[in-house]
């Protein structure tokens, strides 16, 4: 496996496998692998001849006071895990190479649905990683790129990016890998004491409630049926989902929401494809989950 640490040795490696006519797969990290990411990349190497992950913990999406010194870093690990997975090309570029002195330029999306859901509460979240994201494809011209639906609303802007940019990308979205209790996997879980790991299962436990709400065909109103015999009262699923966390001391709200699956903005009545999502902060650990209807 390939270790590049400048954008110039990346782009000399994957600039051999494209006049080899090798399709390229990126992979975009913080590092802090976990189950998760190794799913993406074991995507990346079943559909591309050749697969890159970048391990970069990017500044610019992180506003002040959160986490972003003590976000989780071990390279070496990372390496050992991408190596198993058969990544050929870990990225993993210093601050100061991404982003050298005078830097000026950044990707930010002006649309209403980077100040939906996560956005309310991270202002300038989106820009980050709309920059480092495009930053990312312009360095390593992948095919595709490799997205978790945890973080839907990132890969739904994502999406947006790419259409109105004309990059020519397929974005992957792959599904949200959990733990036994069923616990996103995240790489802020290392955060969690053993108390609060176990508090933070409510998360899934709401999904699930919220789910069997859901495949009921719970409606609400008859209003709803009237409009579409299919769709499901958004404050249904949102009221079990509320109740069902509330009930966990050790848990706090940010928010709950139900939007569409594809602009984010809030819904009344839910059809297949929209979004149920939520963060919530266990401690002072904010852990984010969603599911699809």
């Amino acid at each position: 496996m390939i270790t590049a640490t400048t954008i110039e040795e990346a782009r000399k490696a994957i600039k051999k496998w494209k006049a080899e006519g090798l399709t390229v797969g990126l992979v975009p990290t913080m590092g802090a692998l976990h189950d998760g990411h190794a799913s993406l990349v074991t995507a990346a190497v079943s559909d591309c001849d050749r697969v890159v992950t970048s391990v970069f913990v990017n500044p610019t999406q992180f506003g002040e006071g959160e986490d972003l010194e003590s976000y989780p870093r071990d390279f070496e690990r990372d390496c050992k895990i991408l190596e198993e997975k058969g990544c050929h090309m870990v990225f993993h570029p210093s601050v100061q190479e991404m982003y050298p002195d005078g830097y000026g330029t950044y990707v930010n999306l002006e649309s209403e649905m980077t100040k939906q859901l996560c956005g309310r509460s991270r202002p300038g979240h989106f820009r980050g990683v709309c920059t480092v994201v495009s930053k990312l494809f312009n360095i390593t011209t992948p095919d595709r790129a490799y997205f978790g639906q945890k973080d839907a609303q990132q890969l739904a802007v994502i999406r947006r990016m790419v259409k109105d940019m004309d990059f020519d990308i397929e974005i992957v979205g792959c599904p949200t890998v959990r733990e036994k209790d069923g616990l996103a996997k995240s790489s802020r879980n290392s955060y969690l004491n053993d108390e609060e790991r176990q508090a933070a299962a409510v998360l899934y436990r709401s999904i699930e409630k919220a789910k069997e709400l859901a495949a009921a065909g719970a409606s609400g109103t008859s209003e709803a049926s009237a409009a579409d015999p299919h769709s499901i009262a958004a404050a249904d699923l949102l009221k079990t989902m509320t109740d069902v966390v509330s009930s966990e001391p050790m848990a706090r709200i940010d928010y709950i929401e139900a939007v569409d699956g594809h602009t984010l903005m809030p819904k009344e009545y839910l059809a297949p494809g929209d979004l149920v999502a939520m963060a919530v902060y266990i401690g002072d650990t904010r852990l984010i989950d969603n599911f699809t209807i």
